[in-house]
């Protein structure tokens, strides 16, 4: 149980609330509309980001405010009208994040009752990570763990996420003590979730697919020669999925996507293997992503569409996307497994 902070005793004090333990869940972000200046608001904080493109500012804001923002907010924006939730509103991303987050508060209210206060924000876009820290301190959290939704380490994905929030904490006059999850990605709950997804989805398929492509957001070569994990984190997670479902090496493969500029990016590249795949006789394949937390742009318009019309026009005949974790309710489980743990010493 929280230790309460005692009332006041003098009318010169501020009233203060009950202490908290604040859970703030963090993931990359979402445009609030589809429309260009709500796509150039979000991809000019998303690419501005230098954990993101590490450019020099001098010769990249240029190139980005003048060139690249005036035509792919046009471009991005169709592309999320085509995945759009129309009737909430939001991009996919928006939703499934609600989700999960309205079952982690479900969970953690019958295990610590109102100790806890459970939220989520977002890296670009609303709701940004300095409101919800704001609010969560306001609330009455001097301690808050976050947890970003990445089960995999990079610098452009976790490691930005962190700036954000070490950021917003340092704006706070009572500054809450705070923790932050590692990445989850060998968790044996976490790798159970993704293989019990894709045992689903195969007892779903008449014939079996003749490969698992597990597609990974990708990163420039040059990080990984800087030191950044992720590349590593990736194979191991396809390793353990394999060990996991018992398959052949032959099965299943490691590549990755969204290639952006003119360096070399982690390959194989998925838009051009599953192309090699459908050329070498493999005309049934299935894809999954497991390096999100949730279906998004990069998964429900990259991947099922970008991707699969490349495995089509190449020869490809039947092609099974595998939906990201979500909310499902074994991803809820292992995300709640770890949140537990993690507030050891806490609540408990």
């Amino acid at each position: 149980m929280q230790a309460k902070r005692p009332a006041p005793k003098d009318n010169d004090h501020p009233t203060l609330p009950a202490q908290r333990v604040g859970i703030l869940l963090a993931n990359l972000g979402t445009p609030d509309n589809y429309d260009y200046w709500s796509m150039r608001r979000y991809l000019s904080e998303f690419l501005s980001d230098q954990r993101v493109i590490d450019y020099s500012p001098w010769l990249w804001q240029p190139l980005l405010q003048a060139i690249i923002l005036t035509k792919r907010p046009f471009t991005s924006g169709a592309a999320y009208k085509s995945i759009w939730n129309h009737a909430e509103g939001e991009s996919p991303l928006m939703t499934i994040t609600k989700a999960q987050t309205a079952k982690i508060q479900t969970a953690m209210k019958a295990r610590y009752g109102d100790d806890v206060m459970v939220d989520f924000c977002m890296r670009y876009g609303n709701p940004s990570t300095k409101s919800k820290v704001a609010a969560m301190t306001a609330a009455g959290c001097t301690k808050i763990l976050f947890f970003p939704l990445y089960p995999q380490y990079a610098g452009a994905t976790s490691a930005t996420a962190c700036d954000a929030f070490f950021a917003a904490l340092s704006r706070e006059k009572w500054q809450p003590i705070a923790r932050v999850v590692e990445p989850y990605f060998e968790r044996p709950d976490y790798i159970e979730a993704l293989a019990a997804s894709i045992e689903m989805a195969y007892s779903k398929i008449e014939t079996r697919p003749d490969i698992l492509i597990c597609s990974y957001h990708g990163l420039p070569v040059r990080y990984l020669m800087e030191g950044d994990p992720y590349h590593c984190q990736c194979q191991k997670t396809t390793r353990l999925l394999k060990e996991r479902l018992g398959w052949k090496d032959t099965e299943i493969m490691t590549t990755f996507q969204s290639k952006f500029g003119p360096e070399e990016w982690l390959q194989p590249y998925t838009v051009e293997e599953v192309a090699r795949q459908a050329e070498a006789g493999n005309k049934n394949i299935a894809i999954c992503a497991p390096a999100f937390s949730a279906d998004c742009i990069e998964t429900l318009e990259e991947i099922n569409e970008e991707i699969k019309e490349s495995f089509e026009e190449a020869g490809g005949e039947q092609f099974t996307y595998v939906p990201c974790l979500n909310d499902d309710d074994l991803h809820i489980k292992a995300l709640t497994a770890t949140i537990e743990e993690n507030l050891k010493g806490w609540c408990d």
